[in-house]
C-alpha cells in the first residue's frame, strides 16, 4: 500500500493490436517488438478494452519498424547507423524530444547489446540470465517521458538496469554535478555493464563516481517469501529525482514512492500478464499521482534466484 493521498488518473486499459508501418508490429514480452516479416493472417486482433475506474482510452505509439534498422552492411560506422536509428524514431512519431535525440545519439547502442545482434533493431534483445535490453522505442519513450527530471544536477535511479544503455544515458543528461544509479540484482550483468560504460560517450562520469552501477536485490521479507517483486532501489542517494524501472512489478514498491524526490517522477510497467507503464508523480506535498502512459509486456520484476530459475 501507498501512503498519503493517491491522484490515479483513468487510463488503465489493455490492448493488443497491430500496426503496420512497412511491417507488422505486436505487443511481445519487455515490450512492443517490430518483426519484419509476420503472417497477416496470424497477426492478433485488437484486444477488448479493459475499462479501469471509468472510460479507457488508450493510444498506442507509432513504432519505427524499418528492416533498415537491423540491417548490417559495409557501408557506414556504427556510429553513423546508431544516429540513423534515432532518426527514424524521431521520423515515426516515438519521440519528439531534441535533448533525447542528442543523447541516444551520444551513447551507441551498439556497445550495450551482446556481439553478433543486430544492435540497431528496434526490438527488445536477450542479454542473458533471463533478462533482456529494451528496444530503442521503449528506452526513448522513458527518456522522453523523464526529461525534465533529468536536468543537470538532479539524481537517477536505475532499477534493473541490465546492460547499463538507459543508466549512462540517464548520467550523460544530469552531468557531472548530477548523480546517476544503477542497480541491477545479476552480478555478472553488473559486471558487464561497466565494461560497456567504459567504452562510452559516459566513461569519464563513471570515473568520476556520478555514474555507478551497483549489485542490488534487496527485498522485504514478504515479498522474498512470495517470490514476488519487491526492489527496494538504492536509498543511499535518495531522493531521486527520476526513477526509471527496467521491469513489471504487480503493484508499485513502496520503497522507491519514498526514494522519489517530491517533485520528482518515476516510470514503471505495472501489472503481470496485462502491462501498463505508469507514470507516477511525487507532489511537493508528498501527494502521489499515478497515470498509465501506454500497454507493454515486460519480464516481470523479481529476485535473482526467481529470476534465474524462471519463475
Amino acid at each position: 500500500m501507498m501512503e498519503g493521498p493517491v491522484c490515479r488518473v483513468a487510463c488503465g486499459c489493455y490492448v493488443l493490436l497491430a500496426i503496420s508501418i512497412g511491417a507488422h508490429c505486436t505487443i511481445s514480452i519487455d515490450n512492443l517488438t517490430c518483426p519484419s516479416t509476420l503472417d497477416p493472417q496470424t497477426r492478433p486482433a485488437a484486444a477488448p478494452f479493459v475499462e479501469a475506474n471509468g472510460p479507457a482510452t488508450m493510444s498506442i505509439p507509432m513504432i519505427a519498424c524499418s528492416s533498415s534498422l537491423s540491417e548490417h552492411n559495409s557501408n557506414g560506422s556504427g556510429i553513423n547507423k546508431n544516429k540513423q536509428m534515432v532518426e527514424q524514431l524521431q521520423q515515426y512519431g516515438v519521440f519528439s524530444s531534441k535533448k533525447v535525440a542528442e543523447v541516444m545519439e551520444t551513447v551507441d547502442r551498439a556497445l550495450f547489446v551482446p556481439d553478433g545482434t543486430p544492435a540497431y533493431a528496434d526490438s527488445p534483445m536477450a542479454i542473458g540470465y533471463r533478462a533482456t535490453i529494451s528496444a530503442p522505442h521503449m528506452h526513448a519513450t522513458c527518456l522522453q517521458l523523464l526529461e525534465q527530471n533529468l536536468q543537470p544536477g538532479m539524481r537517477a535511479l536505475d532499477v534493473g538496469s541490465g546492460t547499463g544503455y538507459l543508466t549512462a544515458c540517464f548520467a550523460i543528461m544530469v552531468g557531472s554535478q548530477g548523480r546517476a544509479i544503477g542497480v541491477e540484482h545479476i552480478p555478472e550483468l553488473v559486471a558487464s555493464s561497466i565494461k560497456n560504460i567504459e567504452r562510452s560517450a559516459a566513461a569519464q562520469l563513471l570515473k568520476e563516481g556520478c555514474l555507478q552501477v551497483h549489485v542490488g536485490g534487496m527485498y522485504s521479507s514478504e515479498l522474498a517469501i512470495s517470490k514476488e517483486d519487491g526492489r527496494e532501489g538504492w536509498p543511499e542517494h535518495a531522493p531521486y529525482d527520476a526513477i526509471h524501472v527496467g521491469a513489471a512489478a504487480p503493484e508499485i514498491p513502496q520503497p522507491l514512492i519514498d526514494q522519489l524526490k517530491p517533485g520528482g517522477r518515476m516510470v514503471i510497467p505495472v501489472g503481470k500478464i496485462f502491462q501498463d507503464l505508469n507514470v507516477v508523480d511525487k507532489n511537493l506535498d508528498g501527494s502521489v499521482c499515478i497515470r498509465s502512459e501506454t500497454a507493454v509486456r515486460y519480464v516481470p520484476l523479481t529476485s535473482r534466484d526467481a529470476q534465474l530459475k524462471g519463475y
